[in-house]
């Protein structure tokens, strides 16, 4: 079990986890996941970690299929700027391996925000905290327990 899928159960959630094998050689984490397990792109989101102006982290949920917008984002955390956050920062800041990122069971809470695409759909899935490892949950119920706010943080490809 991982901390996001402990927190799941935790609190009662209902969600599905998917498995499948992990490609180390797979060019996308979140690709590979929609590939393998036979996804609709749309559903299946990545969690980026970026950083303000002023050094504070965001975690933001976007689809697979786009990239994430760093003036959006800044814009919703009300700042005006964004960067990546560095891999190992976000490694650290999660206590998770970067491919494996979950928006939830992080090591510490961080501002989050998940694309406004999300709502959606019935379900999204998300990295359950471990490369191979997908959480399929209602997106009001990822963003309640990462107490998340919706806006248009992504982009398409």
């Amino acid at each position: 079990m991982t901390p996001a899928i402990n927190l799941l159960k935790k609190n009662g959630i209902a969600h599905q986890v998917h498995s499948y094998q992990h490609d180390s050689n797979a060019s996308s984490y979140g690709l590979e996941a929609v590939e393998k397990l036979g996804l609709d792109p749309a559903r299946v989101f990545k969690t980026l970690l970026a950083q303000t102006e002023h050094g504070e982290l965001l975690v933001a949920v976007v689809p697979v299929s786009g990239t994430l917008d760093l003036k959006a984002l800044a814009q919703a955390a009300g700042g005006k700027k964004c960067d990546m956050a560095d891999p190992q920062a976000a490694q650290r800041a999660t206590g998770y391996l970067v491919g494996g990122i979950s928006p939830l069971g992080q090591k510490k809470a961080h501002r989050s925000f998940i694309d406004a695409s999300a709502q959606a759909f019935p379900t999204i899935h998300v990295s359950a905290g471990r490369r191979g490892l997908e959480i399929e949950l209602a997106p009001q119920d990822l963003a309640a327990l990462c107490d998340a706010a919706f806006a248009d943080i992504g982009r398409s490809a």
